[in-house]
């Protein structure tokens, strides 16, 4: 990750509301509606060999609902026979029951090491569909949503190893020829990590074409693994193929090749024999010393040294420039000296042109200079920091601004990951371009709110929530602040019990639902029909966001959850729920 630029994300102030006074429990009526189910769900425990922190995440953890973004309110599951169960709504009055769209041939009971079958929607006719056993399938489905043109097509399926489920899939058209490029989730027994899990995590990034000659059939042309320590909480392929975008606790990098592997280790051995230090230099408050050592056969004329207000030239014989660059700040060129000492050490002297002022580094840019501090800087150094730090907990706690008390800090402020990143890889280099520490910004969840973009995420910034979307296509605003929901990150702590989270594609209401029955519904602030007055600051309010509860007739665990504009979808393990959240208009 050297060469990743470090980046950072920029919250829109007019989306963000500080005077946001919380939600107010509505006990307006919800209505919700039940399908029971011809079959269960598919649901696959863990097995004893599946007994880490990480299997949990991505298996026992696992949305079983599928939300189709390009239909809304069109919903999928896999039911107990392989069968992939479709439900369309358009009125909730009129509910179907959940109509057989396509049949897994495989029989899933044979496998005894398979996970939870998984699928994606790649665009508007296409579906990537797992079956758990570690078998892809690429689906032409028609236009779905309508049982007329929905007619599910296999066009490519193959073995790809141990079982995986689908993280992400996207279409794409690239040299006029039609591509889909799948993201795989596998945890797989490390047996080189004897101190940690046991386990490590891999993303393989399959991309599949369409044969320009021939029968046009579909084949994989290109095969690459990320592995990693973590579950990844986002992992998202950009809509052209060219790229891939990673949040995660613990980094993930690329399994290379073993010409890659010899051409690292020739990078290694390079930058090994660069290891020492190219010159070292010190300072005080008026001048700047650089000490270079000299190969013995250089005598005083070989050397050539050109001093000016702003920069420095160092050159040995006819060789290309020592050092060269503009210096941090500039010097009194004219009294600049240097000298060769006996020990066969070049050492310069530059006069500061601003005395007083520290160099944070001698030449602008060049890293192969070791700064030498000396020990009454050091001392000098840490008596101006003395101030922020102290032995007592609060060695003054009338003072106006007293330091930060982490007991006042309260449970639900304490994140289990503070050391979450944000990863862009670039397709073709394999390399990190571009990098951001989320540092406390707690990930909560993902949405897709254009479906011809990367899915959005949402993050805690403090006690709101707000929503990222990524933009693959614009270098200077690559995450976009869209939404924020307020003190929902707050809020979310609080809920123990919480198992998924998912907001609105028009951002109108976030809703969490716990592993059993509860499901809480968090509006946007909107204006008020009638006069209402805050008694205590004696002002008039002019908006409310509403906290909703629902609470379903279920006591099967909650198996999948997905929000549309208009409805919340809920899966237990025999019922499907529908929760009319707002009105069609």
């Amino acid at each position: 990750m050297a060469g990743a630029a470090h980046c950072s994300l920029q919250a829109k102030r007019l989306l963000l509301d500080p005077k946001f006074e919380g939600y107010k429990l509505s006990l307006e009526p919800l209505a919700c509606y039940q399908l029971g189910l011809d079959a269960a769900v598919a649901e696959v425990q863990l097995r004893d060999d599946q007994y880490t922190l990480d299997h949990m995440r991505a298996f026992g953890m696992y949305n079983y609902l599928h939300l189709d973004s390009w239909n809304q309110d069109n919903v999928y599951y896999v039911d107990q026979f392989g069968r992939v169960m479709n439900l369309s709504v358009t009125l909730d009055t009129a509910l179907q029951k959940p109509r057989e769209v396509f049949r897994l041939p495989t029989d899933l009971t044979v496998c005894d090491n398979r996970l939870c079958a998984s699928m994606h929607f790649s665009s508007s006719i296409w579906v990537t569909l797992s079956d758990g056993t570690g078998r892809l399938y690429l689906i032409k489905s028609g236009k779905r949503g309508s049982s007329v043109s929905e007619k599910w097509e296999i066009v490519f399926n193959e073995e790809l190893g141990s079982p995986f489920i689908i993280a992400h899939s996207v279409s794409f058209v690239k040299s006029d020829a039609h591509s889909l490029a799948v993201l795989l989730l596998r945890v797989e027994k490390d047996e080189l990590d004897t101190k940690g899990s046991g386990f490590h995590v891999t993303l393989e990034w399959v991309t599949i074409a369409e044969r320009k000659e021939g029968d046009r059939r579909y084949e994989i042309i290109k095969r690459r693994v990320l592995q990693g320590k973590s579950v990844p909480h986002y992992a998202a392929i950009e809509p052209s193929g060219d790229g891939l975008m990673i949040v995660s606790h613990k980094p993930f990098r690329f399994m290379q090749s073993e010409s890659d592997k010899l051409e690292e280790n020739d990078d290694v051995k390079v930058s090994n024999e660069k290891k020492d230090p190219l010159y070292c230099w010190q300072q005080t408050e008026d001048d700047v010393t650089i000490t270079v050592h000299l190969p013995q056969d250089i005598t005083k004329d070989d050397v050539k040294i050109h001093f000016s207000p702003d920069n420095i030239c160092v050159t040995l014989k006819d060789q290309p420039p020592l050092m060269e660059g503009k210096l941090c700040s500039s010097v009194d060129h004219e009294s600049c000296t240097w000298i060769i000492r006996e020990d066969k050490s070049l050492e310069i002297s530059l006069i500061k042109k601003n005395e007083g002022s520290r160099w944070p580094e001698l030449i602008v840019g060049d890293t192969r200079g070791e700064f030498i501090m000396d020990s009454s800087q050091c001392s000098e150094i840490a008596e101006s920091l003395m101030h922020l730090t102290s032995e007592v907990m609060n060695p003054n706690p009338e003072k106006e601004n007293p330091p930060c008390n982490a007991q006042e800090l309260e449970e639900c402020d304490a994140f289990l990951e503070d050391g979450a990143s944000l990863c862009r890889f670039d397709g073709d280099t394999l390399k990190v371009t571009h990098i951001i520490n989320l540092g406390s910004n707690q990930y909560l969840f993902s949405v897709v709110v254009n479906p011809r973009e990367m899915p959005c995420f949402c993050l805690r910034h403090d006690v709101d929530a707000l929503l990222w979307q990524p933009h693959s296509d614009q270098p200077e605003n690559m995450w976009e602040h869209i939404a924020t929901f307020n003190a929902l990150g707050y809020v979310q702590a609080s809920k123990q019990d919480k198992k998924f989270m998912a907001c609105a594609p028009d951002y109108s209401y976030a809703a969490l639902c716990e592993c059993l029955r509860r499901v809480f519904i968090y509006r946007q602030p909107t204006p008020l029909a009638t006069v209402l007055y805050n008694r205590k600051e004696g002002r008039q309010v002019g908006q409310v966001a509403k906290q909703l509860v629902a609470t379903l007739e279920a006591n099967d665990p909650i198996l999948g959850f997905q929000a549309t504009s208009e409805r919340l979808f809920v899966l237990t393990t025999k019922t499907l729920f529908l929760i009319k959240v707002n009105s069609g208009n």
